[in-house]
Protein backbone atom coordinates (compact mmCIF):
# COMPACT_ATOMS: atom_id res chain seq x y z
CA UNK A 1 0.00 0.00 0.00
CA UNK A 2 1.36 3.75 -1.20
CA UNK A 3 1.22 6.93 1.34
CA UNK A 4 -1.99 8.16 -1.33
CA UNK A 5 -3.52 5.24 -0.54
CA UNK A 6 -3.04 5.27 3.01
CA UNK A 7 -3.92 9.19 3.12
CA UNK A 8 -6.63 8.45 1.22
CA UNK A 9 -8.43 5.68 3.38
CA UNK A 10 -8.04 7.59 6.81
CA UNK A 11 -9.46 11.10 4.91
CA UNK A 12 -12.43 10.59 6.94
CA UNK A 13 -10.61 10.68 10.44
CA UNK A 14 -8.47 13.73 9.79
CA UNK A 15 -5.28 14.72 8.87
CA UNK A 16 -2.82 12.16 8.91
CA UNK A 17 1.29 11.63 8.07
CA UNK A 18 3.05 8.50 6.67
CA UNK A 19 6.44 8.06 7.63
CA UNK A 20 8.51 4.64 5.93
CA UNK A 21 9.32 2.54 8.31
CA UNK A 22 10.72 -1.32 8.63
CA UNK A 23 9.82 -2.11 4.85
CA UNK A 24 6.10 -0.38 5.54
CA UNK A 25 4.61 2.43 6.64
CA UNK A 26 4.49 4.31 10.15
CA UNK A 27 0.36 6.48 10.38
CA UNK A 28 1.05 9.70 12.71
CA UNK A 29 -1.62 12.22 14.15
CA UNK A 30 -0.24 15.15 15.89
CA UNK A 31 3.14 13.03 15.99
CA UNK A 32 1.57 10.15 17.65
CA UNK A 33 2.49 6.81 15.74
CA UNK A 34 -1.48 5.16 15.88
CA UNK A 35 -1.34 2.85 13.35
CA UNK A 36 1.26 1.20 10.85
CA UNK A 37 1.38 -0.73 7.52
CA UNK A 38 2.81 -3.74 6.76
CA UNK A 39 2.97 -5.86 3.65
CA UNK A 40 -0.58 -4.37 2.29
CA UNK A 41 -2.68 -4.47 6.14
CA UNK A 42 -3.61 -1.43 8.13
CA UNK A 43 -3.25 -2.57 11.90
CA UNK A 44 -4.29 -0.06 14.62
CA UNK A 45 -2.60 0.27 18.10
CA UNK A 46 -4.23 -1.39 21.10
CA UNK A 47 -3.59 -1.55 24.60
CA UNK A 48 -5.70 -3.45 27.72
CA UNK A 49 -8.46 -0.93 27.11
CA UNK A 50 -9.34 -1.54 23.53
CA UNK A 51 -7.91 -5.26 22.83
CA UNK A 52 -11.10 -6.62 23.63
CA UNK A 53 -12.99 -4.50 20.72
CA UNK A 54 -10.09 -5.71 18.03
CA UNK A 55 -10.11 -9.58 18.99
CA UNK A 56 -14.59 -9.38 19.32
CA UNK A 57 -14.46 -7.87 15.75
CA UNK A 58 -11.91 -10.95 14.26
CA UNK A 59 -8.88 -9.12 14.21
CA UNK A 60 -5.34 -10.32 15.15
CA UNK A 61 -2.51 -8.69 16.20
CA UNK A 62 1.01 -7.81 13.88
CA UNK A 63 3.13 -10.04 14.66
CA UNK A 64 6.63 -11.24 13.18
CA UNK A 65 9.62 -13.78 13.32
CA UNK A 66 12.94 -12.35 13.85
CA UNK A 67 16.58 -13.38 12.48
CA UNK A 68 17.12 -15.05 15.78
CA UNK A 69 14.18 -17.13 15.63
CA UNK A 70 12.20 -15.52 18.15
CA UNK A 71 8.06 -15.21 17.52
CA UNK A 72 7.41 -11.34 18.73
CA UNK A 73 3.59 -10.07 18.55
CA UNK A 74 3.67 -6.29 18.79
CA UNK A 75 0.28 -4.11 20.47
CA UNK A 76 -1.41 -3.38 16.84
CA UNK A 77 -3.92 -5.05 15.69
CA UNK A 78 -4.77 -5.53 11.91
CA UNK A 79 -7.92 -3.51 10.98
CA UNK A 80 -11.36 -4.96 10.78
CA UNK A 81 -12.73 -5.20 7.51
CA UNK A 82 -15.26 -3.09 8.34
CA UNK A 83 -13.16 -0.68 8.37
CA UNK A 84 -11.73 -0.62 5.03
CA UNK A 85 -15.04 -0.40 3.69
CA UNK A 86 -17.06 2.01 5.64
CA UNK A 87 -15.39 6.07 6.36
CA UNK A 88 -17.35 5.77 9.91
CA UNK A 89 -16.36 2.64 11.00
CA UNK A 90 -12.35 3.65 9.83
CA UNK A 91 -13.01 6.68 12.05
CA UNK A 92 -14.19 5.48 14.89
CA UNK A 93 -11.36 2.28 14.73
CA UNK A 94 -8.92 5.15 14.03
CA UNK A 95 -10.06 6.90 17.28
CA UNK A 96 -9.53 3.64 19.61
CA UNK A 97 -6.06 3.62 18.47
CA UNK A 98 -5.05 6.96 18.78
CA UNK A 99 -6.40 7.06 22.18
CA UNK A 100 -4.14 4.02 22.81
CA UNK A 101 -1.22 5.65 21.58
CA UNK A 102 -2.19 8.18 23.46
CA UNK A 103 -2.28 6.33 26.71
CA UNK A 104 0.76 4.50 25.75
CA UNK A 105 2.61 7.64 25.12
CA UNK A 106 1.51 9.43 28.96
CA UNK A 107 3.42 6.00 30.51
Amino acid sequence: MDTASILDLFAAFGPVSVRRMFGGHGIYRDGVMFALEAEGEIYAKADGETEGAFRAAGSAPFAYDTKDGRHVVMSYWRLPDEALEDPDALKHWAELALAAARRGKKR
